[in-house]
């Protein structure tokens, strides 16, 4: 009874699993696919094979490993545990034999798929592993790999196999500096192993890796570990120290420099040239070796800045570049410069022995403080020579010049010419200077006259008019900064109204408006001047009332318009409000304290009205924010009495959107149509949309019939917020028009419907387009009408050809007639 239970479990677990070739437990010899999986127990029955007389038996050859056997009757089992890593395909031959044991049928071909299960456990090849890796090391590079073997069948999860770092020893601040490719066993560093490992903190590391089978499943998977051991080495791609390289060098070219060198061979370099020179004179060989390719000059340029690239085959950065800085050094090859043909310097009369007079400053294009650019400054020729020799000194270094001998006189010479020479260690410059005497400021500005009376203007004088031309003169010598006469106003404007500039010939001044005059600010300015020059006064001169004056400036009043507090006025209110709601207020003065009337311009769908006195606006009609979302209109400001003058300003009214706008159809659908007859339920795509302003998200609308009755024949199912679908719900519908309401709710507040109509014609179809025979329409002749028509036209025509004809005929007779006539009668004179 245990061993019929056991045979039909099998039967069960064979045909509901399918591994018979046909999903058969029994059936003639043929060639048959088995699949078994490894381990089951033994004595597992595969198929039972029927013998066709005469065949009474079977027999069993081929790779039976003495496991597989079939029994006289065709049942075919196996008595042994069945190991895929053994022999994961079983080929066996079966024969038919009568019963004198003679083959009746086959040898025929049976084979045995071994299938695996999970009975092997991954292993690593090695019990330890040792590697090693560069400091600063590329993220995720693999520098080394783990690998493990598992016996299963490496396509089923079985056998595939799943890495890990199970632990890092030591593991700094809790961060992990080494990660693992988790299917091919690759142990690269992560981004903060790349910047943070150091040899000489931590020369080694201790990893822990696991592998799993079962696609690293936890359940019912095997697994290995094994350790790992990590030296860290010394990074040697670093960047070289700055390569000092002296200019215009005479060697032959190119000129190796410095060099780069990756931690292990078959890099490849390159450089990077950063500042995209015209010309980069620098280039790096395939050992990492880099060359300055010609000479470089260090006032063209004292430095460089470029970068060595290092790949690998595939052409991938094996780490970050490196910065290669390239300093010029210099050599004294640029002579000292003059920094023009003739420097000018002045100096006053009687002025004291030592006072400095000006610096020369001369330039050397070799590098700053170094040998080559120190400057030494020498007199060596001064003209006129007179009252002396040797009246300047030049400090040696500096190039200041003093007076040296005695104070200077104009008497005795206004200028000076001197030759200067300029040297470094290599170089000599010979650069003039012109030294000019120039007259003591010893005299004050005197003012022509002191009151230049009263000066009567409107306030509206344009900004910039000349109002008064004033005049002070000065005894100094003239062009000189101690005759050039500056004017200030010193009282009576406050508020810089007005100016003052200066005529560079005459020292005239003349006063302009600066800034507007205002009557009603102060009608009255009493204004006072001074006169001054750039150049100080000597010592013991001051200046007195002779260099003051004055005039009053009498303001007159002008009638101006009123003016807003602001250009443009702005506004928000709901479409909605009622009418005589308040929507703004706008704001004028007249500067002449005149009432101010307010008035409306632009209102062109009649919205606004204005109070004329306050300013107030309200609203007068309903608005709509569908037909103007933002209300422009002017406003005019206009002063009661006066001259009546008046400004305008704007008033922007923004209205912000109610739900007043019941959705409808985006179009007129006019040509929706089925073919008649329907052969199966049909639908049709229509839009909606609403006149109200959206939110972000769009409308969204709901659909419905407009009609219980119809809903046995027709459906609405909504696509989108803005689309449905008109759909039938059988083909029983006559060859007609259907107007299928349809009520449309957009969701708003308060919730609008609207309630729309689709025409929808069911009609015979000619190449996909309906096809409706054309009936007689007004205005339009039937096919007799038309003959008719035709006819009586022909009729006509022929009517007159007939009667054209005829006449034509009449006066060729007429003409015979006359011509006979013509020949009998006698000539006249």
């Amino acid at each position: 009874m245990q061993a019929q239970l056991h045979c039909f479990y099998l039967l069960t677990l064979y045909l509901t699993t399918g591994y018979g070739q046909e999903g058969m437990f029994s059936g003639p010899l043929k060639p048959m696919n088995f699949s078994v999986f490894e381990g089951q127990e033994p004595s597992q029955i595969i198929f039972q094979f029927k013998a066709n007389p005469p065949a009474v038996t079977f027999k069993l050859t081929g790779e039976t490993d003495g496991i597989f056997h079939i029994q006289p009757d065709g049942l075919l089992y196996h008595n042994g545990t069945l190991d895929r890593e053994t022999r994961a395909v079983h080929k066996l031959e079966i024969s038919a034999l009568d019963a004198h044991g003679a083959t009746v049928d086959g040898p025929v071909p049976i084979t045995v798929e071994v299938k695996d299960i999970n009975d092997n456990r991954p292993m690593f090849l090695q019990s330890k592993y040792e590697g090693s890796v560069r400091q600063n090391s590329r993220p995720g590079k693999p520098f080394m790999y783990v690998n493990a073997t598992d016996l299963d069948d490496p396509a089923t999860p079985n056998g595939q196999l799943i890495y890990q770092i199970v632990l890092q020893l030591p593991k700094i601040n809790n961060v992990m500096y080494f990660q693992i490719n988790n299917k091919t066993g690759g142990i690269s560093l992560t981004v903060e192993g790349s910047r943070e490992l150091d040899p000489v903190k931590n020369p080694s590391y201790n990893l822990v890796v696991s592998v799993k089978d079962m696609g690293g499943q936890i359940e019912n998977s095997f697994s290995d570990s094994v350790s790992v051991d990590i030296m860290v080495k010394e990074n040697i791609w670093k960047a070289p120290e700055t390569v000092e390289i002296v200019e215009n060098s005479t060697d032959p070219h190119p000129i190796k420099i410095t060099q780069v060198r990756w931690n292990e061979p078959g890099a490849q370099y390159s450089l990077a040239d950063k500042e995209k020179l015209p010309r980069f004179p620098f280039s790096i060989d395939q050992e990492g070796d880099i060359y300055v390719t010609h000479p470089l000059d260090r006032e063209e340029k004292d430095s460089y800045v470029f970068y060595a690239v290092a790949k690998d085959e595939h052409g991938k950065p094996l780490s970050y570049a490196l910065q290669i800085d390239v300093k010029v050094k210099d050599i004294n090859d640029n002579p000292p410069m003059c920094p023009s043909p003739v420097t000018v310097f002045e100096v006053q009369e009687k002025e004291k022995i030592g006072s400095s007079i000006g610096t020369l400053v001369a330039r050397d294009m070799d590098e700053e403080n170094t040998m080559n650019s120190v400057l030494e400054y020498r007199i060596v020729d001064q003209s006129p020579k007179s009252p002396t020799e040797g009246l300047f000194l030049v400090e040696r270094y500096t190039g200041m010049f003093q007076l040296a001998k005695q104070s200077l006189t104009k008497q005795d010479a206004p200028q000076y010419h001197l030759t200067v020479e300029v040297s470094d260690k290599d170089f000599k410059t010979l650069c003039h200077v012109q030294i000019n005497v120039i007259d003591i400021n010893d005299q004050i500005p005197i003012f022509e006259k002191s009151d230049y009376g009263n000066l009567t203007l409107a306030e509206d004088i344009p900004v910039g008019s000349i109002i008064l031309t004033i005049q002070a003169t000065d005894a100094d010598e003239p062009f000189t900064g101690s005759s050039k006469i500056l004017y200030r106003i010193t009282e009576g404007d406050s508020e810089g109204r007005l100016g003052i500039d200066t005529d560079p010939q005459t020292n005239a001044g003349y006063v302009m408006v600066k800034k507007p005059l205002d009557f009603e600010t102060a009608a009255v300015h009493n204004i006072v001047f001074h006169a001054e020059n750039p150049e100080p006064l000597v010592p013991g001169v001051k200046c007195n009332s002779s260099s003051s004056a004055k005039f009053t400036l009498i303001v007159t009043d002008v009638n101006e318009a009123p003016q807003f507090s602001q250009q443009v006025f702005q506004a928000k209110v709901s479409e909605d409000v009622a009418i005589g709601t308040k929507v703004g207020n706008v704001t004028a003065k007249d500067p002449e304290g005149l009432d101010i009337s307010y008035s409306l311009r632009g209102d062109t769908r009649g919205w606004l009205k204005i109070n004329h006195v306050t300013g107030e606006i309200f609203s007068a009609a309903r608005l709509d924010r569908e037909a103007a979302s933002l209300y422009r209109v002017q406003v005019l400001a206009t002063e009661v009495g006066g001259s009546s003058l008046s400004s305008t300003a704007n008033f922007h009214l923004t209205l912000t959107d109610v739900n007043d706008n019941p959705p409808r159809l985006v179009k007129e659908y006019t040509g929706l149509f089925f073919c008649y007859p329907l052969k199966a339920p049909g639908s049709l795509i229509f839009e909606a949309t609403d006149d109200d302003q959206q939110s972000f998200r769009g409308p969204q609308f709901t659909f419905s019939l407009g009609s219980e009755s119809l809903q046995n024949d027709w459906e609405v199912s909504k696509i989108n917020g803005t689309h449905a679908i008109l759909s039938t719900k059988h083909t029983g519908f006559e060859e007609e028009i259907y107007n299928i309401p349809i009520l449309i709710n957009d969701g708003g507040r308060p919730p609008l419907e609207g309630a729309i109509s689709l025409p929808v014609t069911f009609c015979t179809c000619v190449e996909g387009r309906c096809f409706r025979p054309a009936g007689q329409q007004a205005g339009i002749p039937t096919v007799g009408m038309a003959v008719g028509v035709l006819l009586t036209t022909i009729l006509v025509i022929g009517i007159i050809l007939a009667v054209v004809f005829i006449r034509m005929k009449n006066k060729g007779k007429d003409n015979v007639e006359s011509a006979q006539a013509s020949e009998v009668k006698p000539l006249r004179n």
